[in-house]
């Protein structure tokens, strides 16, 4: 498989994760609104920022957009663990139950993670990248 192909299809594992944790936060949204209005808000904000990272990764996947979305998995990692070991203060105060969905989305966010950081500490792959998907080489 050419390296181009291999960059590629690290891309589309990276928007496949961004997507499922989206999809996955939106839909837990109303629940967590009734919770709190806080836990609700971080659900939709994280909801909209996987959404945008998933739109912007497969227009134009550059080097910023990758690392925004590594620190926006790393967030969302680090956030809940908190949840589940102390509690977030204001947004989410109780400890959260462990539970399957969550370790779920976690693992798609970590291989998501992995992948985005992989994609950044190579140069050359910026210059693969640099072309929108869809076009012709």
């Amino acid at each position: 498989m050419p390296y181009g192909s291999w960059a590629e299809l690290r891309i589309d594992c990276v928007i496949l994760s961004c997507a499922i944790s989206a999809g996955i936060h939106g839909a837990l949204v109303r629940d967590h609104f009734e919770e709190g209005t806080g836990a609700g808000l971080g659900f939709v904000v994280a909801t909209v920022l996987l959404a945008v990272l998933a739109v912007v990764l497969t227009r134009k996947p550059r080097q910023l957009a990758l690392l925004g979305t590594t620190a926006v998995f790393a967030g969302l990692i680090a956030s809940y663990l908190l949840a589940i070991t102390t509690g977030l203060p204001v947004l989410h105060p109780d400890v959260e139950a462990v539970d399957g969905l969550a370790l779920f989305t976690k693992a798609v966010e970590a291989a998501g993670l992995v992948l985005a950081a992989s994609l950044m500490r190579r140069p050359s792959v910026a210059i693969t990248l640099n072309q929108p998907k869809g076009t012709l080489t």
